[in-house]
């Protein structure tokens, strides 16, 4: 039975990647241009979905930014109670 399945990218984490659209397709969902534009519609809102969710999910490709620390040196007396 043909099938039209959309999903995110299952090569990136996680592994079980979300199906966003499956489903059975016949001639008959070609037949006409309405039943047709329904499929594409159905379609691309499944396309828009895996784009929002991909776009959600940390780029596992990119470089892990970090924020920089620097070391500054304690200030005298930083830290010590007074007498007042």
């Amino acid at each position: 039975m043909p099938r039209i399945i959309v999903t995110t990218d299952p090569t990136v984490p996680p592994d079980d990647a979300p199906v966003l659209l499956d489903e059975q397709v016949h001639s008959v969902h070609l037949s006409t241009g309405h039943a047709a534009t329904q499929l594409v519609q159905r379609l691309a809102w499944a396309i828009s979905d895996a784009e929002d969710v991909e776009r959600a999910r940390p780029d596992q490709n990119a470089p892990t930014v970090r924020p920089l620390r620097l070391a500054l040196p304690a200030r005298p007396g930083a830290g010590l109670a007074t007498g007042a």
